[in-house]
């Protein structure tokens, strides 16, 4: 027999394509609804300049404004009556201290955690993997309420401008987070202008609305509403501020303010998006967003004092609607101008309401690889988004919404409390931090902080005072549950590693003393001969077979058949005894039984016959399954099932006798390589740019340059000398480089483009290249 490596031999051949399975029905429709899958090379994120930054991450903050100060007069309104109005100012100012206070302990966190920042990560490396699942919990809840609320401002917005669409708000509140969840699954990515333009439309239209209000309100021309006398909440009397009801109400009232704050952490998530120097920019940006937060509250509830825009129990129309439209009047131009404010209103919550889907699948990612979410978690999709995570945050959110309704003021009573543990979580984590590291100015850093942390901490308390009736019974309640089910759920993980993990006693004990083969039979037919066609090829020390008796008829039938059939006859047939029928304790006692000696590794073949989905479940029995689950607990036991395909037999033929060796199972299927027809045509080839060659046509024994990407690599066991095989193609074909005495390049990883230079030699029948030159190009996969 001739060889590729004598002048009388077959020349190599590229690697040949590999083959692929059909697509299945529900896969071709995920790839109709999704699109193509991206692959990893589409990885890299854009990094964003401080203007994008400002209008794609701050979206949920900003839009924020349009429903604080509103909240404000809700909680206040029942029990002041007009007189709500003067207190909703000095109320305002208290609540942009607080957001001074918080400010300045994230532009802590953006300049110390430039990478991966938020409250979760700061908790975490200061206090501890368990305290942080607090942190991990309130985000988690912030993320899922933030979806709602914020879609149910917008909606909040779109009926405002036209009444007619009231009956329903709570449908299109829920298409919202529909259409959400769809473009993100589709992988819809936050980094882009498109972003950011509801933000700085948003923050323009109301600067006109702010710009003509003041002067409006200068010459004298600012109409203060009458108090309706329907579909506002009952209005109550003035009261002394000192009462006990007052300061209950004032609390309160405090509490539905601090809704204005939500969404001032999303800077902190996303620093690495940044433009380098990251955490100079980020705190720039993080500076800018709340001074125009601050500025769009204090004016909004400015001009509610002044124009007395009373919330309706319905939520529409809003006190930021209200207001928009006393200023710019119901002229032609003023009621386009109005409608362009609700337009921009409206566009800013509902991009705010997309912001938590990227933020919560990126936490529960973050979280799952610290062990304390499941792993599923942890893996992207069809197009690179993580969709598990985009699934839970979508049901969470419109679950809350189906329970609670599209109502803006009974959502705020399970916003605050996450949000405000959040802040805790990173002011505390924080001044520890600076306490601790003693850096130069730490003094003024832990103060900052810890003032922001116990500010913070009084918030949470008096939200979960004032809201408990309100909701905020059931955040108390899901808080503690969720905080111990993280910790148990990472506990599981933790055993389950220590179990699994490969010491050196288990690492040296790989190699298997004796191992036997039996395969279970249970009627003679390609199915089975497929089994033991299979139990051949892996050359055990004892080949069996073995049936059960359930029924004395069918085993001798089976007996005879096996006695007949050429190709299993001189394999012994062994006849046990099966008086229960219980199948899977018989394999079990019977595993146990040849296992006895301590050497004796046992595999068990079970022949599985594959039918069509809906007739085979109907039809036939999962057998095999249940003797594999039933035996998997025993020691030295392996059940591996072996499938054959019925209904792919009867769609490729209806002849039955069609050959055993076209339909048998064999394992991994080989691809022949295409065949070189002329030995001595060695014609030139065409090159490409700079000299290269496409794979598919280089020629043995002839210097070449390829270039393509890195699709496989294997290095050589630890026993045998060190080499690293490497599997690089191009549209045309494959070539194997080998670089003898080396088991890891830098750079050369899965994913890779390179380009190589050397002989084109042989391995296996297919080209090689020993030792190449090479050098990495761009586009690929990074290490």
């Amino acid at each position: 027999m001739t060889t590729s490596w004598s002048d009388a031999g077959t020349p190599p051949v590229p690697l040949a394509p590999h083959t692929h399975a059909k697509d299945s029905i529900s896969y071709r429709l995920k790839r109709k609804l999704l699109g193509y899958p991206l692959t990893r090379d589409a990885l890299g994120h854009q990094r964003l300049t401080k203007v994008t930054a400002l209008g794609v991450l701050s979206s949920d903050c900003i839009s924020s404004s349009a429903y604080g100060s509103e909240q404000i007069l809700v909680a206040l309104i029942p029990f002041f009556g007009v007189a709500a109005f003067a207190i909703l100012m000095p109320m305002t100012l208290v609540i942009l201290a607080v957001l001074l206070v918080v400010t300045l302990s994230y532009r802590e966190v953006v300049s110390v955690y430039t990478h991966t920042g938020g409250s979760y990560v700061v908790a975490r490396d200061n206090f501890g993997p368990i305290v942080a699942q607090v942190a991990a919990v309130a985000l988690m809840l912030d993320y899922v309420v933030t979806v709602a609320i914020q879609s149910a401002a917008g909606t909040a917005a779109l009926v405002s401008a036209f009444p007619v669409l009231g009956p329903w708000n709570l449908t299109i509140t829920i298409g919202v987070v529909l259409i959400l969840f769809y473009g993100n699954v589709r992988g819809v990515r936050e980094a882009g202008k498109a972003f950011a333009f509801p933000t700085y439309f948003f923050v323009a239209s109301m600067s006109i609305v702010l710009v003509v209000g003041l002067i409006r309100e200068a010459t004298g021309h600012l109409v203060r509403y009458p108090i309706p006398t329907h579909g506002v909440e009952h209005i109550g009397t003035a009261h002394g501020l000192l009462a006990l009801g007052s300061i209950f109400y004032l609390l309160r009232a405090f509490a539905n303010g601090g809704s204005s704050l939500t969404g001032l952490e999303a800077i902190s998530n996303g620093v690495s998006l940044f433009k380098p120097p990251e955490g100079r920019n980020a705190r720039r940006t993080l500076t800018i967003m709340s001074a125009i937060l601050g500025t769009l509250v204090l004016g909004v509830s400015w001009f509610a004092y002044k124009t007395h825009a009373f919330p309706y129990t319905s939520g529409t129309p809003t006190v930021i609607s209200q207001i928009a439209s006393n200023i710019l009047g119901r002229g032609v131009l003023g009621h386009s101008l109005y409608l362009l404010v609700q337009l921009a209103t409206m566009l800013v919550l509902y991009t705010g309401a997309n912001t938590p889907f990227s933020g919560f699948p990126f936490l529960a990612n973050f979280i799952a690889e610290d062990g304390f979410l499941p792993r599923q978690l942890m893996k992207r999709g069809h197009r690179l988004a993580f969709s598990n995570g985009i699934i839970v945050l979508t049901s969470f959110a419109i679950a809350l919404l189906l329970v609670i309704g599209s109502h803006v003021d009974k959502l705020v009573a399970f916003y605050a409390i996450g949000v405000f543990v959040g802040f805790t979580m990173a002011g505390f984590g924080m001044a520890k931090r600076a306490f601790v590291r003693k850096e130069n100015g730490w003094r003024r850093r832990m103060a900052v902080n810890l003032t922001s942390g116990i500010t913070s901490m009084i918030i949470v308390v008096i939200f979960a005072v004032s809201k408990f009736t309100e909701g905020a019974w059931l955040v108390l309640l899901i808080f503690p549950i969720a905080v111990i089910g993280l910790i148990r759920l990472h506990r599981q993980y933790v055993r389950e590693n220590e179990i699994l993990a490969v010491n050196a006693t288990a690492g040296a004990s790989t190699n298997i003393a004796r191992h036997d083969i039996t395969v279970l039979v249970d009627s003679v037919d390609l199915a089975t001969a497929g089994a033991v066609r299979y139990a051949r090829s892996l050359r055990p020390h004892s080949l069996r077979a073995v049936h059960f008796v359930v029924d004395d008829q069918h085993a001798q039938v089976v007996q005879k058949a096996w006695a007949d059939s050429m190709s299993v006859s001189d394999i012994p047939l062994s006849l046990i005894d099966c008086p229960d029928r219980r199948l899977s304790n018989a394999v079990a006692d019977y595993s146990l039984r040849v296992t006895a000696n301590q050497g004796v590794e046992l595999t068990l073949l079970l022949p599985r016959r594959s039918y069509s989905p809906f007739l085979g479940r109907l039809l036939h029995d999962n057998t095999a399954e249940t003797i594999a689950r039933g035996v998997s607990q025993l020691p030295r036991v392996v059940a591996t099932i072996v499938p054959f395909d019925v209904e792919r037999i009867l769609a490729v033929s209806e002849d039955a006798s069609v050959a055993i060796e076209a339909l048998v199972p064999t394992g991994p299927v080989v691809i022949k390589a295409r065949v070189v027809e002329s030995e001595t045509d060695w014609s030139p080839t065409n090159t490409g740019p700079e000299g290269q060659i496409p794979i598919g046509e280089l020629r043995w024994r002839k210097r070449a340059i390829i270039e393509g990407k890195i699709s496989a690599m294997r290095v050589a066991p630890q026993a045998s000398s060190p080499s690293l095989e490497v599997e690089v193609w191009d549209k045309t074909g494959g070539i194997t480089l080998h670089f003898l005495g080396r088991e890891r390049i830098y750079g050369l990883a899965v994913g890779a483009s390179v380009r190589a230079e050397g002989m084109v030699g042989e391995h296996d029948g297919a080209f090689a290249i020993y030792n190449p030159s090479y050098v990495l190009l761009p586009g690929g996969t990074p290490p």
